[in-house]
């Protein structure tokens, strides 16, 4: 693969703007023509909030910390929010009340979310980064004060209008107040940040975006001023398919909870209808590349260039060149166009476990294993399979039906149980 691409923003477009609405980055937003000129002019302060509601961010969270680089690449000033308040009460989910997280846990994934928010904004220069936390100005209000100060501004009637709260109410659940109460709360967020660092711009997800503009308008009533949001678009397979914790498939940014490999494997194997798009939220490729990208998937999608692409850059942003080589080598010797034996135990193992597995004694037979990992459906299949030579184990090929694991050499415990040229298993051994 070439070099990553390092984050940079387009020169072909005449402003930041116009790239991330070519890029499909604003599914919504206030003034569209004041953002724009907003955007162009000179430096704004702007901020997108993250809830620890986990203790990883993920897929969806990924499209904010790129939008928020891109805007700083064109010379804003970010603020990277992580609500130590916020991520206590939790906005409300379509269905269901949030279960509510002990303190002591929620400040331990505040700290872990920091960092990974860090990673993606500078901090030096004119237009350095600034990571705050919303409990600091919470924590010190009491009930009554934040009744007076803020409540008064929230009509309920536009309240219960916001899709997230409407469909609660309209569900069997119904919605509790601490829930209802969160669009308060983010909107005081954004006021705070307007009054003590000039912010006049929160991004964040289209499905939030009640939620983002209860900020806009607290400031216009209280301040007299404009403020302004950007929803970006949910991220969906082109059949529809969501991804989040809600939806039970989440992508990790953290590589205990999503290694590398299955991350990378997770880019490789997007649809050729998303692709495309993926490349332009994801990336920093230009639209030269990804124009260039897109006849390639329309002339030759065979070659899955697109794919390999994406997979590369945005595994490498997220966790660096080298563990998306070995992703890459992990991927390339499993299927036996690499030397598994040149793998590290970490590498290996984290890449079996994305695969059907079974945990076994050495004494087992290749036969069995291949049943137990659902390969074949029976032992004679197995040995049919074994005996018609399509059968290998770290990539060597089983001559004997009655093989077992003793009679192979394991890489650090574990084995590759491969059936013809693509159907894989994990062996570990007991």
């Amino acid at each position: 693969m070439p070099d990553l691409t390092l984050p940079a923003n387009d020169p072909s477009f005449p402003d930041v703007w116009e790239e991330i609405t070519w890029r499909g980055l604003v599914h919504v937003s206030t003034n569209p023509d004041e953002l724009k000129q907003l955007l162009a002019g000179p430096p704004i302060t702007y901020y997108c909030g993250f809830d620890p509601t986990a203790p990883s961010l993920h897929l969806g969270n990924l499209v904010q910390l790129l939008l928020m680089r891109r805007l700083q690449l064109a010379g804003h000033r970010p603020l990277g929010l992580v609500g130590g308040s916020t991520g206590l009460i939790g906005d409300p989910r379509p269905t269901a009340e949030r279960t509510l997280n002990d303190e002591s846990v929620v400040a331990e994934w505040v700290g872990y979310l920091q960092g990974q928010v860090a990673r993606f904004l500078s901090f030096e220069g004119d237009n350095a980064a600034l990571l705050v936390n919303n409990l600091d100005w919470t924590a010190p209000l009491s009930a009554i004060e934040f009744l007076r100060d803020i409540g008064k501004h929230f009509r309920v009637g536009t309240m219960i209008k916001k899709d997230a709260v409407s469909a609660r109410l309209n569900s069997d659940a119904g919605i509790s107040y601490t829930e209802f109460s969160y669009q308060i709360l983010q909107g005081m967020d954004f006021r705070e940040l307007y009054r003590t660092y000039g912010c006049v711009l929160q991004t964040g997800g289209s499905d939030q975006w009640g939620n983002l503009t209860s900020g806009t308008d607290l400031i216009h009533k209280s301040e007299g001023a404009t403020a302004h949001a950007i929803g970006t678009p949910l991220i969906t397979n082109s059949d529809g398919t969501k991804f989040g914790k809600s939806e039970g498939n989440a992508v990790w940014l953290d590589p205990t909870m999503t290694s590398p490999y299955a991350f990378y494997q997770f880019w490789l194997n997007t649809d050729d209808a998303d692709v495309i798009q993926r490349l332009k939220v994801f990336t920093f490729l230009s639209r030269e590349e990804i124009e260039r990208l897109e006849g390639v998937v329309a002339a030759e999608p065979f070659r899955r260039e697109a794919q390999k692409i994406l997979a590369w850059e945005v595994t490498g942003l997220v966790h660096g060149a080298d563990a998306t080589r070995a992703a890459i080598d992990a991927s390339e010797a499993l299927f036996g166009q690499g030397d598994l034996s040149a793998l590290d135990a970490a590498t290996l193992e984290s890449a079996l476990r994305e695969l059907p597995g079974t945990t076994s004694p050495s004494s087992t037979s290749i036969a069995q294993l291949l049943v137990d990992t659902g390969l074949t459906a029976s032992a004679s299949e197995a040995r049919r399979a074994i005996g018609q030579g399509g059968v290998y184990v770290n990539n060597v090929k089983v001559e004997d039906d009655q093989a077992t694991l003793e009679h192979t050499e394991l890489l650090s415990g574990m084995a590759v149980l491969r059936r013809g040229k693509k159907t894989l298993a994990g062996i570990f051994v007991e």
